[in-house]
């Protein structure tokens, strides 16, 4: 069974040989990401947060304490219960402990926002949050277009990671410091200190929380996936500028060297990219930037389109 959030609602698909979809709710939402746990779904729309107790079929809104009511991206923390997170535009994070019921605003990350101008180039809000990664009392969010946030305490309070600046401007700072335009974030299962970051001018490792980062990829990228049993193997999701040549490539190395990791796929795309690998059970997911969804087994890497007749993807999960 997976979950999707798209500009047309939500859908609920399960897999006997091919992927079908078996519900479709919220059909007058724009739904911009969705999480699942423990029997609950939440869906992020740019409209508030809702949420599901029953499989999707009927929905509630969750939106209380969420001032900013466009969600760009959802998580929980995966090692506590009912821990669970909104990123916002206009740049904001907002956690909840109650199942979405009610939420907080961090209004250290608003002062972050308005002392540093964060901005977009595609609308006239202030930046957003659009990813979040945990690994225990540590977390780190990616703001477009802002930087690297750090938490120390899973995710209650936030600060700039110390290789980022907060400045927004395009023209970046230099390594050690991480480009502002941060799409998204992950951490590897082996340390709480080694962070991946895609952005608008390259692809970036940090192996000491976020204070310096290695550039490892001249690119425009937004999408990436690490083996949790080995950091060194890379999934990337790269193009030539935004929406320019995006294909898929690969690492075994740490970033040395890369590969094409494109097999059943017509690539480069000259006018689309991935926008977000999700990893579900043994198969791997990426959603494109013009709405597509391929999955392809990690064994093998052979991509396929799956649910043609879904249109504009923006956000995948299984039940967690």
């Amino acid at each position: 069974m997976i979950y999707l959030a798209t500009e047309n609602g939500f859908f609920v698909c399960e897999k006997d040989k091919e992927w079908t979809v078996i519900r479709h709710t919220l059909t007058d939402q724009l739904v911009t990401s969705v999480i699942a746990r423990e029997g609950v779904i939440l869906a992020g729309t740019t409209k508030g947060v809702f949420r599901s107790d029953d499989g999707g079929q009927t929905w509630q809104e969750a939106s209380t304490g969420l001032n900013h009511r466009h969600v760009r991206w959802m998580a929980y923390h995966p090692e506590v219960s009912d821990f669970e997170f909104a990123g916002t535009e206009p740049a904001c994070i907002f956690v909840s402990h109650d199942g979405a019921n009610s939420w907080r605003a961090c209004h250290e990350v608003e002062e972050l926002r308005d002392l540093h101008h964060w901005s977009m180039p595609y609308s006239p809000n202030a930046g957003c949050v659009r990813g979040f990664a945990f690994h225990g009392s540590r977390a780190y969010a990616a703001v477009e277009v802002g930087g690297a946030l750090r938490s120390d305490d899973s995710g209650e309070t936030w600060r700039l990671a110390e290789g980022s600046d907060g400045n927004p401007s395009f023209d970046g700072p230099p390594p050690p410091f991480i480009y502002p335009d941060v799409h998204s974030i992950h951490v590897h299962p082996s340390s709480p200190d080694l962070v991946f970051a895609p952005t608008g001018g390259g692809f970036y490792r940090s192996s000491d929380g976020g204070k310096t980062w290695d550039y490892l990829y001249e690119c425009y990228c937004r999408a990436m996936w690490a083996d949790p049993t080995d950091p060194a193997h890379i999934i990337l999701g790269p193009a030539d500028y935004v929406d320019s040549n995006g294909r898929i490539e690969e690492t075994h190395d740490g970033g040395k060297t890369w590969h094409n990791a494109s097999t059943g796929l017509k690539v480069p795309w000259p006018r689309h990219m991935v926008e977000r690998f999700t990893q579900i059970d043994s198969e791997l997911f990426a959603i494109l930037s013009n709405g597509e969804l391929l999955s392809a087994p990690l064994t093998s890497l052979e991509w396929e389109r799956v649910l043609p007749d879904v249109k504009s993807v923006n956000a995948i999960t299984g039940m967690g």
